[in-house]
């Protein structure tokens, strides 16, 4: 189903309330690249308080609001099912996901266990919001490999949370969770390659398609890759009580998944029938390309235990998945959503002028959409050589503050241009 097939102006909500997420998503990855600059260490060693505040700001800040505003947009497509109350849901999940992650921030630079507190209850409240009514709308959707893959990724944000909030909780000093060094293992594999993971797999599934012009997936990839994923995520988080060579079939399998979903993109990609340049294929290159790297890591330090013992891994591990992967691919969708929905939006509010709608390429002018690819590129290279060579961070963060505000003003340019032609962002 295609989301100008599937979705009716009646069922779409109000442009204004996935727009909130995703105006408000380039503010946390500016934020990151200031962090850096300031505080170059950050990419010294994951564990540092910069690095952890960093690291928040590109998951909770950058992705969950690109993630989350994406959801509440394409739910009513994919799964046919609309959120209850919206509005309601918009209001009470990106104000306090917003500041709870500001305040999550201040808690890892300054050890406050007052930042924390504030951040437990805006989180906790922004997250069990939006969950529940996630929660209500897939249980009435119309079953299909995306709305699996929704299911279970919705499923792995929950435990995410929850673990989460006990980890804060633990920095704060008010409680010390039982097993807590699992408890960050689990909080990291379910966040990054559950909730992450599995909710790309399953948007890859519409939009590779649809936009980029490209075959469908397989079906016997769609169907069992992601709940496989998930299985082998449920044996990774029980790893303690696992034999060693257990544990290393399980990665090996995990692995295999991250493989066989970005070789299958790749693929699809290379057989699409419109061989026009497109900043957003190039985006979702970087990203499949950076999960093979994170896999051919993976690999190496398999093969040599030292260089898995190195703080160099993890820090490479990092970059490549949340700001190559990540960062790459939801950039990439937020060049086609947003776009998309001003234009259709636009065309439902506009019916008698609908000849003076600007289209979707229209929208975003291409020069500026590959100045900030070119600019991310940068400043992904830079940040991989940065831990080996930390002179090179302030210069990281540098270019990557300047793609953030460039991505930040190309989405505003689509906002304004939806306004300028009498667009209106609320409905009547």
């Amino acid at each position: 189903m295609s989301l100008q097939a599937g979705l009716s102006f009646e069922q779409a909500p109000p442009f204004s309330l996935p727009l909130r997420f995703f105006l408000t998503a380039p503010l946390f990855l500016l934020a990151a690249a200031v962090l850096i600059v300031l505080a170059p260490d950050a990419l010294a060693s994951r564990w540092t308080p910069p690095a952890l505040a960093l690291t928040h700001a590109l998951t909770l800040g950058f992705l969950a609001m690109v993630m989350l505003g994406a959801l509440l947009q394409m739910l009513p497509v994919v799964a046919g099912s609309t959120l209850p109350a919206p509005r309601a849901v918009a209001w009470f999940s990106h104000v306090p996901l917003a500041l709870g992650t500001v305040a999550l921030m201040a808690g890892f630079l300054t050890a406050e266990p007052a930042a924390f507190g504030i951040a437990i209850l805006l989180l906790g409240g922004g997250f069990a919001v939006f969950l529940a009514a996630a929660a209500i709308s897939l249980a009435r959707a119309v079953t299909s490999a995306t709305v699996t893959d929704v299911q279970l990724a919705v499923g792995c944000l929950g435990i995410t949370v929850v673990l989460g909030l006990a980890l804060a909780l633990l920095r704060a000093g008010w409680w010390i969770p039982p097993a807590a060094e699992a408890a960050i293992a689990a909080h990291v594999a379910f966040g990054l390659l559950g909730w992450v993971l599995l909710l790309v797999i399953g948007v890859a599934y519409q939009v590779v398609p649809m936009f980029q012009i490209t075959p469908p997936y397989p079906p016997h990839l769609s169907r069992w890759l992601a709940g496989t994923l998930f299985a082998l995520l449920l044996l990774h988080a029980a790893a303690l009580h696992l034999p060693h060579a257990a544990v290393r079939i399980v990665d090996a399998g995990l692995a295999g998944g991250i493989l066989a979903f970005a070789l299958a993109t790749l693929r699809l990609q290379s057989r699409r029938r419109r061989k026009l340049p497109d900043v957003t294929l190039d985006y979702w290159r970087l990203g499949m390309g950076s999960l093979i790297a994170c896999v051919l890591a993976w690999l190496t330090a398999q093969l040599w235990p030292d260089w898995a013992d190195s703080e160099a891994y993890p820090l490479l591990l990092g970059v490549l998945f949340i700001g190559g992967f990540a960062v790459s691919v939801a950039s990439g969708m937020l060049y086609k959503i947003v776009p998309f929905l001003a234009w259709f939006h636009l065309q439902a509010q506009l019916q008698a002028r609908a000849g003076s709608i600007p289209t979707m390429k229209e929208m975003i002018a291409e020069r500026w959409t590959r100045w900030q690819f070119r600019l991310h590129l940068a400043a992904c290279a830079l940040l991989i050589a940065a831990p080996w060579r930390p002179a090179w961070a302030i210069a990281a963060g540098s270019v990557l503050a300047l793609s953030a505000l460039l991505l930040w003003i190309n989405l505003m340019a689509a906002t304004r241009r939806f306004v300028r032609h009498g667009g209106r962002l609320i409905k009547p």
